[in-house]
């Protein structure tokens, strides 16, 4: 694998938005940036009836991330940046290109008044078919408005939102934790742990008449979801972790907490399956209505 950041660009504000995310996200780790234009060719008898050589779609293929890469190699002189424009379906040719980075970036089409994502026909085939986390970027928006705040001291300098992890503590995993914890203490920034949990059929029935029985099972699961964290507090002691266990459904303590957020990281589970790959209700939902960008982080 390619140590890359690697966005799937097409031109579209959304893919600009994400080139931009990108970019800063490869300044933080030291990394260089690919920009991928996945073009599909125009058919030959269209081509001919319009007198579209194949010399002039290259000559659009390459423009579009080249006005991308000048924009970024002018507002972020220290990343260094490469173009590579690839003729395909975007949806077939990303999650190859995917194998070979870091991570992969793509745009998504905010959608008017619910202020989360249009993921759309790509990003959900390439999110679904790909070991390599994704983060998907929302338009609307700059990018820096949506992941940075300036700090609410007497400094000037601009202070990340705290990175947000939608936790499962029945099956915890440590790919996308790590991941997580990695991502708030580049930078330097919290991380907030949002755990939900449902009252099983038998204690609501008996809630009218033991009301205790919540809370206890709320300070149970608190308690199991401090016992998760704990080892990573120990790995990472400059990264502050504020832990939220609260009863309600996951998918929305995530997307409520993500208002707040500079990047919210969920897992996908990968499934080797013949009948295609599944994105998991929470991440489908997350990714469809969160306000912040979302990494998409596959494990076993």
């Amino acid at each position: 694998m390619s140590r890359t950041i690697t966005v799937g660009l097409d031109g579209s504000l959304e893919s600009r938005a994400a080139a931009e995310w990108a970019a800063r996200e490869a300044k933080l780790r030291g990394l260089p940036l690919r920009l991928v234009h996945v073009w599909e060719p125009v058919p030959e008898p269209v081509a001919e009836s319009v007198h579209l050589s194949a010399e002039k779609q290259r000559h659009w293929s390459e423009r579009i991330p080249g006005e991308v890469a000048a924009k970024i190699r002018s507002r972020h002189p220290g990343v260094e940046v490469t173009v590579e424009p690839i003729p395909g379906r975007p949806m077939d040719v990303l999650p190859e290109v995917a194998k070979d980075t870091e991570l992969l970036v793509l745009g998504s089409r905010g959608l008017s008044g619910l202020g989360g994502f249009l993921v759309g026909s790509v990003g959900m085939p390439v999110i679904a078919h790909t070991d390599t986390p994704v983060v998907l970027v929302r338009s609307g928006e700059q990018a820096a408005g949506e992941y940075e705040r300036e700090s609410s001291g007497t400094s000037s300098a601009a202070a990340y939102r705290p990175v947000v992890l939608g936790l499962d503590t029945d099956h915890p995993d440590d790919t996308v934790i790590a991941f997580a914890f990695e991502e708030a203490a580049r930078r330097g920034t919290a991380l907030k742990a949002v755990h939900a949990w449902t009252l099983p059929t038998y204690y609501v029935s008996a809630l009218p008449s033991a009301p205790e029985l919540g809370g206890e099972l709320g300070r149970q699961e608190a308690a199991t979801l401090a016992k998760v964290l704990r080892p990573w507090r120990e790995k990472y002691p400059d990264v502050e972790v504020i832990e939220e266990s609260r009863s309600g459904s996951a998918a929305s303590r995530v997307i409520e907490a993500a208002h707040e957020a500079s990047l919210v990281v969920v897992g996908r589970r990968i499934r080797r399956s013949p009948f295609g790959a599944r994105i998991g209700p929470v991440t489908h939902a997350v990714l469809h209505h969160a306000t912040a960008p979302v990494a998409v982080v596959a494990h076993d």
